[in-house]
């Protein structure tokens, strides 16, 4: 199975494992960065060369002696699963992508006619019940991710630890899992215990949220979307992302993780 979702700057300083909705374009462009001295002209995940990344058959055989062997400082990054999921439905269902068209083609129309979700409009600007078309998006989430129906999970909103743990299983070992919430900490971190040849000055990074502005602007506090049955269906995807990751599951208003990270016991429940 290899690496999936698995990023190494092209000198080896780091090693990053993917997290999607995680701070992924900022993490790849200060690694893009901490080589070259310069961002990536266009989305990250475009880049093609300037970063070893696993879907690049060129890299794999790179990342694979690296990961094994443990040759450079190996991290990732998670987020709150409550804002992650509404993240995932206001940029993926929403949204207009980059390409000027709908996420997955049909998948959109589907979740309309069988899920009753609307999306505002052919251009997602139309004003639309955003709390009842989410809760019906996250009963779609919860269907797919349970019983693989009506598609198999989109990693977007697939959970976090399923993402993680593909690194661990595989053999590779975490230095660091650093939190979306307080990314400038994290990954300030991350850049003390590795050497790059370019110096990164992280009050002057800009986040590159690629998926800002495809979609709806969100009206409501978080804690709108989540009534008691939000809740439940929240906690039966996600409730490994909560318990591993030091999340709040009973407040969704909480955005802020509550505990730290015990990373033996990430290794040890992932890499079973």
């Amino acid at each position: 199975m290899g690496f999936p979702g698995v990023w190494m700057t092209e000198t080896e300083s780091v090693v990053y494992r993917v997290v999607p909705k995680c701070a992924c374009s900022t993490i790849g462009q200060i690694m893009y960065y901490s080589d070259h001295g310069e961002f990536y002209d266009g989305d990250i995940h475009d880049a093609e060369k300037g970063l070893h990344k696993w879907a690049r058959e060129d890299s794999q055989p790179l990342i694979e002696r690296n990961v094994l062997g443990h040759e450079s400082y190996s991290f990732t990054c998670v987020r709150n699963p409550y804002t992650r999921i509404l993240s995932s439905f206001f940029d993926k269902i929403c949204g207009i992508q980059r390409n000027g068209k709908r996420y997955r083609g049909k998948l959109v129309p589907m979740l309309v006619y069988k899920y009753g979700v609307e999306v505002g409009g052919e251009d997602g600007k139309e004003e639309f019940d955003q709390i009842k078309s989410f809760r019906r998006f996250l009963l779609f989430a919860r269907d797919t991710i349970r019983w693989r129906r009506p598609m198999d999970p989109d990693i977007h909103w697939s959970a976090m630890a399923g993402h993680v743990s593909t690194f661990i299983v595989n053999g590779g070992t975490y230095d660091k899992i650093i939190w979306t919430e307080t990314f400038n900490d994290g990954m300030k971190d991350v850049l003390k215990a590795i050497e790059t040849p370019k110096a990164i000055d992280l009050s002057k990074i800009p986040r590159f949220n690629e998926s800002e502005g495809h979609g709806p602007k969100r009206v409501h506090p978080v804690e709108d979307y989540f009534d008691d049955l939000s809740m439940h269906l929240v906690h039966e995807i996600y409730y490994r992302d909560f318990d591993l990751f030091g999340y709040d599951f009973d407040d969704p208003a909480n955005k802020m993780p509550v505990r730290e990270i015990d990373l033996d016991a990430v290794h040890a429940k992932l890499g079973r």
